[in-house]
């Protein structure tokens, strides 16, 4: 099957959860009209629905003003070290694969001094929610240019322009053997909280890219996907089986022309609507996924908002499960004395 969802964890008997069961009582300090307070709220009501106890989930942060995200929710968790919430997790999933683990993280956090650590996590497919929170600056630090701004940004660590072409987080997880990669927006209740589900259902490592407003250092970044009156002209929502179809009475579609995309008419029944590209998102192959990544860099093109690719490969921490599990059947259990006495040894004096 292409689905691959985890089955319910609520103990029989358990008592039924509500959204304020997972706000914690610590105060949410964040700006106000922070798109931050949007996924924290859709993570919460979320939550009732994914059948885990709120004992048997971990919410894992970096640095930044994503970063607080874990003191909000009650459940357990660690606010970690600048880039490094991956590689904590990935310690977390491996000590206890029955916990449901969340990396809460930025743009900042995510893809500069944690650039190595994301990657890995990506490739290794540990059953792991990673929510990055892109704002495309640095927010925490008062305004310096992230790894996602865009070139040519003014900022206070570049005040004649970025010189940097940014990094497209959709592309590097998918170039990195991410098995569930989506974009949602903040302003966006329904669809953010429909793909958290999702990511949560897929079993691997999940990656979602959030486009956040930061409404002190970097406000309406991404107004044209999200304004009532630009959005519909400016995002294209993927829907698998689907054709990409966008603009205002769904009038418009995007074909390829050779390697790239064009944008063209999308009346019902016609030849042009025939030739449009249809949404996959189970394909083992990532080249659709790929290219629908890129056409987040292209002016021209509207930005796929949705789940771009979703497939079934084996967990890490079950392939290594299964791997200690046969090294105890040919090699015995094995005794700590033993191997710490193992080869050559000496004594300092």
């Amino acid at each position: 099957m292409r689905k691959n969802k985890k089955s319910s964890r609520i103990p029989s008997g358990a008592p039924t959860l509500t959204q304020k069961d997972f706000a914690s009582d610590q105060d949410v300090r964040w700006c106000p009209g922070c798109g931050d307070y949007s996924i924290l709220a859709q993570t919460r009501r979320i939550m009732p629905e994914l059948g885990v106890p709120k004992e048997n989930i971990v919410f894992i942060s970096g640095i930044g003003c994503s970063s607080r995200f874990p003191y909000y929710m009650n459940t357990y968790g660690f606010h970690t070290i600048h880039g490094r919430a991956p590689t904590i997790a990935s310690g977390v999933k491996m000590a206890n694969p029955d916990l449901s683990v969340w990396v809460i993280t930025g743009d900042g956090d995510a893809l500069s001094i944690g650039g190595n650590h994301f990657i890995h996590l990506m490739r290794r497919n540990f059953d792991i929610n990673v929510l990055l929170f892109n704002n495309r600056i640095y927010g925490l630090t008062k305004g310096q240019y992230s790894p996602t701004s865009e070139q040519g940004k003014q900022t206070k660590s570049t005040p004649l322009g970025s010189l940097e072409t940014p990094f497209n987080p959709i592309s590097l997880a998918l170039a990195s053997g991410a098995t569930f990669v989506a974009r949602s927006l903040d302003t966006d209740s329904h669809h953010l909280q429909s793909t958290i589900k999702a990511a949560f259902e897929h079993k691997g490592t999940s990656f979602i890219e959030i486009y956040q407003d930061c409404i002190i250092f970097n406000r309406d970044a991404f107004k044209q996907y999200t304004d009532k009156s630009t959005k519909s002209e400016n995002t294209v929502h993927l829907e698998h089986g689907e054709p990409l179809v966008f603009g205002k009475e769904g009038e418009k579609g995007i074909r390829l022309n050779g390697f790239l995309p064009e944008v063209t008419t999308a009346t019902n029944g016609t030849e042009a609507e025939a030739n449009l590209i249809v949404h996959d998102q189970y394909a083992e192959n990532t080249t659709l996924a790929n290219f629908l990544a890129r056409m987040s860099d292209m002016p021209e093109m509207p930005h796929p908002i949705g789940i771009f690719r979703s497939v079934h490969h084996p967990c890490y921490e079950e392939l290594m499960t299964q791997q200690i599990a046969w090294a105890k059947q040919q090699r015995g259990p094995g005794e700590i004395d033993a191997l710490l006495n193992a080869g050559d040894t000496w004594v300092v004096p």
